[in-house]
C-alpha cells in the first residue's frame, strides 16, 4: 500500500475473516500426526461401522477444535453416509440443549421450545439416522463444562447407548478437553463404553507460532503492513500466553490500532496497546473454563494479595514480575479446604492444572525451619484476576 498515511476509505485488511477465532485455515500445519489419528478414528464410519471414540486433549489454543473441524470438513465432502455435529459445550451445558443442537443439525430446524421431552428428541434423532442409513459423529467441544452435576455422563450415556434402545443407531463421539489430564472419573456405565483413543495436542513451539502467524498475516493483510520485527513481538507475547488465539487476536487488534492512527503499517506500540486488551480477553476466557475449585484457588490468592498490597507490576517491555502472595502450599490448602471442603489430592491436581495453564507459578521453593516449602504465586495482577472471575467464585 503506497504512502505512509492511510486514506479514509483504505484498510490494512485484505481478508479480515482470517483473524476471527472460528476461521478454519485452508492449510493446517504442525498437526499432521493428530490429523492422521483423527482420520484413523473416524475411518470405520466410511465402511458403515461405528467410528472409534476419540479424546482430544491439550491446553487452550493448540489446534484441537481446528483439527476436528478440518476432519469434519473432509467427512462432509467425501462421506455421504456420515453426518457430523459440532457442539460447543460452553454454550450448551445440558443434555437437552446438546441434543437439541444435534436435532437441528440432522433435521434442519430446532425442536419446539416447549412441550417436547428429551426422549422424543432422542427418538427423532435415532429414527432419522436409521431411516436414512446415516452414521452420526458428535464433537463435544470443551466437554469439561459438562463435568459439573455429572452432565457429561448423561450426555455420553445417551449417545453411546442409543443403539440399545434404538436398534441400528450408530453414533461416535469426539470429546475435546482443554486439560493435560482427565481428572474427571466417568460413571462405570459410561467408562465401559466410551474407551476413547487419546490424541495429545502440545503447545506450539515459538518457531511454529511464528510460521502460523506469519502465514495468517501474509494472507490477511496487504503487503508491507507487518514487519518481521513487529511480528516477532507478537510471537513473543503469544508464546508467553501459550495460546495461538492470543496471537491471532493481537494481529487483528494491532492492525485496528494502526488504522486508527491512519498508518499503513503496524508498530510495536500498536502491538503493546493491543496486548493490554488481548491479555485480559485471554485471562477471562481461561478463568471462565475453570471449575469452581480452581477458581476458588485463584480467588484466595488474588484477594490475599490485594489485602497485603504485594501485587507485582509489569513494565513495558519487561519480564513480568511474579505476584508474591506469601502463600505456601499448606497455607493455601487450609483456606481452600475451608472454602470448598475438598481434599488435598484434588487441591494438588488443581494446582498442577493452574500451573499448566500458566495462571500461577507453583514451583517456587524456599528453605524454612520445616524444610523446603512451595510458595504459590499468581502470574497475573490480582486485580485483573478478580475482575475476570466468575461470580460464583467470589
Amino acid at each position: 500500500m503506497p504512502g505512509k498515511t492511510l486514506l479514509w476509505d483504505q484498510t490494512l485488511f485484505r481478508r479480515g475473516e482470517l483473524f476471527e477465532f472460528d476461521h478454519v485455515p485452508e492449510h493446517f500445519v504442525h498437526r499432521d500426526s493428530q490429523q492422521r489419528s483423527l482420520i484413523f478414528g473416524v475411518r470405520p464410519a466410511l465402511r458403515g461401522m461405528r467410528p472409534l471414540n476419540i479424546l482430544c486433549v491439550g491446553p487452550p489454543g493448540t489446534g484441537k477444535t481446528t483439527a476436528v473441524r478440518k476432519a469434519f470438513e473432509e467427512l462432509d465432502e467425501h462421506a455421504p453416509g456420515v453426518i457430523t455435529a459440532h457442539v460447543n459445550c460452553q454454550a450448551s451445558q445440558t443434555r437437552y440443549t446438546i441434543f437439541s443442537q444435534i436435532f437441528q443439525r440432522l433435521i434442519g430446524h430446532a425442536p419446539p421450545t416447549s412441550g417436547v421431552s428429551f426422549k422424543k428428541i432422542l427418538d427423532e434423532i435415532a429414527k432419522h439416522l436409521v431411516q436414512n442409513e446415516k452414521i452420526l459423529i458428535v464433537a463435544l467441544d470443551d466437554i469439561n463444562y459438562l463435568f459439573h452435576e455429572k452432565e457429561a455422563d448423561n450426555v455420553l450415556y445417551s449417545l453411546l447407548r442409543a443403539h440399545e434402545t434404538h436398534p441400528g443407531t450408530k453414533i461416535g463421539v469426539i470429546a475435546i478437553l482443554s486439560d493435560d489430564s482427565l481428572s474427571y472419573v466417568f460413571d462405570p456405565k459410561v467408562g465401559s463404553i466410551f474407551l476413547p483413543e487419546e490424541i495429545l495436542f502440545p503447545r506450539y513451539a515459538w518457531d511454529e507460532l511464528k510460521g502460523i502467524l506469519s502465514d495468517r498475516a501474509k494472507l490477511g493483510f496487504y503487503p508491507g503492513v507487518l514487519s518481521q520485527d513487529v511480528l516477532d513481538v507478537i510471537v513473543d507475547y503469544t508464546s508467553e500466553a501459550g495460546d495461538l488465539r492470543v496471537g491471532i487476536d493481537l494481529l487483528k487488534r494491532s492492525a485496528l490500532n494502526a488504522e486508527e492512527r491512519a498508518s499503513t503499517s503496524i508498530s510495536e506500540d500498536d502491538v503493546r496497546l493491543a496486548y493490554k486488551k488481548s491479555r485480559m480477553l485471554h485471562l477471562s476466557r481461561m478463568i471462565a473454563s475453570l471449575g469452581s475449585g480452581e477458581q476458588a484457588i485463584l480467588a484466595i490468592l488474588a484477594m490475599r494479595a490485594v489485602a497485603k498490597g504485594q501485587e507485582g507490576e509489569k513494565g513495558e517491555g519487561e519480564e513480568k514480575k511474579m505476584v508474591e502472595t506469601e502463600q505456601t502450599a499448606g497455607d493455601l490448602y487450609a483456606a481452600f479446604h475451608e472454602s470448598t471442603g475438598l481434599g488435598y489430592t484434588r487441591f494438588h491436581a488443581m494446582l498442577h492444572k493452574l500451573a499448566t495453564l500458566r495462571l500461577i507459578d507453583a514451583e517456587i521453593a524456599t528453605e524454612g525451619v520445616h524444610g523446603r516449602s512451595r510458595r504459590i504465586a499468581l502470574k497475573y495482577d490480582s486485580g485483573d484476576v478478580l475482575g475476570a472471575m466468575q461470580p460464583r467464585s467470589l
